[in-house]
């Protein structure tokens, strides 16, 4: 499991203008949710980075003033113009205690609809799934090594480790095979071809 060591500061003002300046000295207000406690304070946009921007699944290793804190990264607010991080909010991971979260879905293997033309579109790139800590991973997969052209996985192809439910619907589509317009044409015309063979005498 991959994890991001980031460094928080406690902050006292928790009101609307305490954010603006915090935002203003170029930081970003975050709250910690989970456990007995919730914890406001702040962090840098560098130390969140490569938490916010990827498409990896990563825990984060917080340490607010000497505390630590494992946690996920729950939710954050953007502004609409700028795209810039206003806020964020992180889920501590408390042994035992079951979360949702979503990870990436990846697949494996070479579908034979791929190789003879095929092109692979894949329509979910995250899955929401509930898990204890224990059993928590940072990446679900799917085998793709018997999809042929025009055939689809569904979420009930993926595979699960123990400890895991996935909480979408399982027979909701992750991927197909799409086939070109360039092997529908030559099939067309192959099919026109043999229509005509037939009508022969």
């Amino acid at each position: 499991m991959t994890s991001l060591e980031i460094q928080g500061f406690n902050r006292a003002d928790l009101g609307k203008k305490g954010s603006k300046e915090v935002r203003k000295s170029g930081n970003i207000p975050a709250v910690l949710y989970g456990g007995d406690e919730v914890v406001h304070f702040t962090v840098s946009p560098a130390s969140v980075r490569h938490l916010i921007y990827t498409a990896d699944f990563k825990i984060a290793n917080l340490d607010i003033e000497g505390k630590k804190f494992k946690a996920i990264l729950k939710s954050m607010q953007q502004d609409p113009v700028t795209d810039e991080v206003i806020h964020i909010d992180f889920l501590r991971i408390i042994a035992d205690t079951p979360i949702k979260v979503e990870i990436p879905l990846r697949f494996k293997g070479s579908s034979p609809g791929v190789k003879v033309g095929g092109k692979l579109i894949q329509q979910i790139r995250k899955i929401k799934i509930k898990t204890k800590p224990e059993f928590l991973v940072d990446e679900l997969k799917a085998d793709i090594s018997k999809l042929e052209l025009g055939q689809a996985l569904r979420i009930r192809d993926i595979i699960v480790p123990n400890g895991i439910e996935i909480m979408t619907n399982p027979s909701t589509p992750i991927a197909l095979i799409e086939i070109p317009r360039a092997l529908k044409a030559a099939a067309a015309a192959a099919a026109k071809e043999v229509g005509k063979g037939g009508k022969k005498k």
